[in-house]
């Protein structure tokens, strides 16, 4: 069933219309996915509207991945979006935060700790030469980064 789905346009709320679009799946197949994944919970509105969030969409499209194109039963898909819920929760207690829609960002230890050494060693040689070419990552201030943005969205999962 190998479709190419859209992309998801950035805006906080999504009509079940334009989940189905952005999915490749019915609404009524969504309202019937609601009652068999419990991970599944759209904010209902007026007239039991439904509003789903960026990583409701997100999960949707994980759910009609396995169910469309790996071939799982309803079931064994609830089972295998629990371990993979489960699995998130597991790295993010490590310290390897995944950004939704991207994959987790993996630091190589050893390229990192050499990374911190030669930063230490610059900076004692040649304090005022110490940028960088724009295309060179530092690991440091990713890590920094990476703990920071996670921070920022635990944030604003409390505030749901």
């Amino acid at each position: 069933m190998e479709k190419t789905l859209p992309p998801i346009p950035v805006k906080r709320y999504f009509t079940i219309g334009e989940v189905g679009e952005l999915c490749g799946v019915k609404p009524h197949v969504l309202r019937y996915w609601e009652q068999e994944f419990t991970q599944l919970r759209p904010m209902k509105r007026r007239g039991n509207r439904r509003y789903y969030q960026h990583h409701e969409v997100l999960m949707i499209r994980r759910i009609r991945d396995l169910l469309y194109d790996q071939g799982f039963t309803i079931s064994g898909a609830r089972n295998k979006l629990q371990e993979i819920v489960q699995g998130e929760r597991d790295r993010r207690k490590a310290g390897v935060v995944p950004l939704e829609g991207m994959e987790a960002v993996e630091i190589d230890q050893e390229a990192f700790e050499a990374a911190i050494h030669q930063d230490e060693e610059q900076h004692i040689e040649a304090p005022a030469a110490n940028h960088r070419a724009p295309s060179t990552i530092d690991p440091l201030q990713l890590m920094h980064l990476r703990r920071e943005l996670f921070e920022i969205r635990e944030l604003l999962t409390v505030g749901r």
